[in-house]
């Protein structure tokens, strides 16, 4: 049995209602556009869910708070113009801080060839022009343009993500890492170069009562990537 089907949908009058009620406590403010486009966005993954299985949520207040706030929080660190989010998976964080920073060109890159498919029709249908949706595996893709601002979201540990995602880096861009609460193994295993550049930052989703951070670390020389171990 489908188990999904038996999870009353919430109405998207209540979607809206905490969308709205997030964004506030994020201060973070959007035309009625944006949020149109938000609420779309968790519907085609709602409609994408059943054949691609895109995401173990299905609840739809649930994808607000854990989808799109969650996404949405870290909007504040982004910098510069060219912004890629690695291992995107059905979009995620990039599709909803792309809608946010329409003026902001997104790449979001991920392996599965499935998900990379739903992610390009999602980018068509939302009308993002701000988008390129990429089909590879990280440590193959060298792009012609270097991000001033890498993102991960869920993809591996610390070191594994500064070593893979090192050749995508401007001179002066940053890593963002979204993590959970317990990062201490973690750390350890960064090297010198990297503890000195990096820093932790608290964030606080709404609806969500787990801890949540973000770790911003600076780039790296290669010379400082390469002398990895302690």
């Amino acid at each position: 049995m489908d188990v999904s089907k038996t999870i009353p949908k919430a109405p998207i009058e209540t979607c809206r209602t905490l969308l709205d009620s997030g964004l506030s406590a994020l201060n973070l403010y959007l035309s009625e556009y944006q949020i149109v486009q938000l609420i779309d966005f968790i519907k085609l993954i709602e409609k994408w869910n059943k054949a691609y299985n895109l995401t173990a949520i299905r609840n739809r207040e649930e994808m607000v708070n854990l989808h799109l706030l969650d996404s949405l929080a870290i909007a504040p660190y982004i910098t510069g113009q060219h912004v890629i989010d690695i291992g995107t998976g059905a979009g995620l964080p990039g599709i909803p801080l792309a809608i946010f920073l329409p003026d902001t060109a997104f790449t979001l890159l991920d392996s599965n060839a499935k998900k990379t498919r739903f992610v390009q029709q999602a980018v068509l249908e939302l009308k993002l022009n701000n988008v390129t949706v990429c089909h590879h595996r990280v440590e193959n893709y060298y792009p012609n343009t270097l991000f001033n601002t890498v993102i991960t979201r869920a993809f591996a540990n610390l070191a594994d993500i500064i070593k893979l995602t090192a050749h995508l880096l401007a001179p002066k861009g940053v890593l963002l890492a979204m993590k959970g609460q317990y990062l201490d193994a973690e750390l350890a295993k960064l090297s010198t170069p990297a503890l000195a550049k990096k820093s932790v930052i608290p964030i606080s989703v709404p609806g969500i009562a787990a801890e949540r951070c973000l770790v911003r670390i600076e780039s790296l020389t290669p010379t400082e990537v390469m002398s990895w171990e302690k």
